[in-house]
């Protein structure tokens, strides 16, 4: 029997429920554009990786409550926007409660295993964003070596893969070194969110390095022109990588 698609709302946010209390989006009703949950704010991190006029194309996988696809829709207009999702139900619940925009010729919603839509497209995605759960908050093929390897081959050169990880779980680091492994180590873990999510960065170019010192103009830019603040973010990455020449090397 498939799970239940349930709605809730408590304190001015809105929140998603696959059949039980687990949290799988959330909107705070008066800023439906906004980055409610923190890990979806970290999902967004590669925004300051590369400049602008990047990224062109983005692929998300895992509609959810909308959050990423509407802030993607309206904060980075060069995009053109594919949201796969494999469940119907959740794109008719996304549009009746969260506020999900109606497909133009920038975003494009498929239901679709998200596995099988990267598979086909080789070096063609700039950003590819995986957030695909169950109800029992399983990952299944979104977290195995041949779907990280076949996510490299669909980036582009300056690609790079954002993945929703639980930080909690004795397979974390496991999914860690799935990752390092299809991306030749290009890997950073953000800092743990509360909930216990981390966010995995893959580079999927060549090596960079960028100062942290540039990466905090760099938000403190974003932050003005969309709202989303990873200052603190990346401070505390700073921290926990504690480089000698404060420089992020990715």
């Amino acid at each position: 029997m498939a799970h239940s698609i349930d709605v809730s709302e408590e304190a001015g946010v809105r929140y998603l429920h696959f059949g039980s209390d687990w949290v799988q989006g959330a909107m705070k009703v008066r800023r439906p554009y906004a980055l409610e949950l923190e890990y979806t704010r970290h999902m967004a991190a590669g925004l300051l990786l590369r400049p602008a006029p990047w990224p062109r194309k983005v692929l998300l996988i895992g509609l959810g409550a909308a959050s990423l696809t509407k802030f993607f829709y309206r904060n980075v207009p060069q995009a053109r926007i594919t949201v796969a999702e494999i469940d119907a139900r959740v794109v008719a619940v996304a549009r009746a409660h969260f506020k999900l925009p109606d497909e133009d010729a920038r975003l494009r919603i498929i239901v679709a295993d998200g596995a099988e839509v990267v598979m086909r497209n080789t070096g063609y995605w700039d950003m590819i964003l995986v957030d695909g759960y169950d109800h029992n908050a399983r990952a299944g093929v979104l977290d195995t070596a041949p779907f990280y390897t076949a996510a490299r081959a669909a980036l582009a050169t300056n690609g790079l893969l954002a993945s929703n990880l639980f930080g909690k779980r004795k397979t974390f680091r496991d999914s860690l070194a799935r990752i390092g492994e299809a991306f030749d180590g290009r890997t950073l873990a953000l800092p743990q969110c509360e909930t216990g999510n981390v966010v995995a960065l893959a580079n999927a170019g060549e090596p960079f390095a960028l100062p942290f010192a540039e990466i905090q103009a760099r938000a403190a830019a974003l932050k003005l022109e969309t709202g989303l603040d990873l200052r603190d973010t990346f401070k505390r990455l700073a921290t926990e990588l504690a480089t000698p020449d404060d420089v992020l090397r990715f």
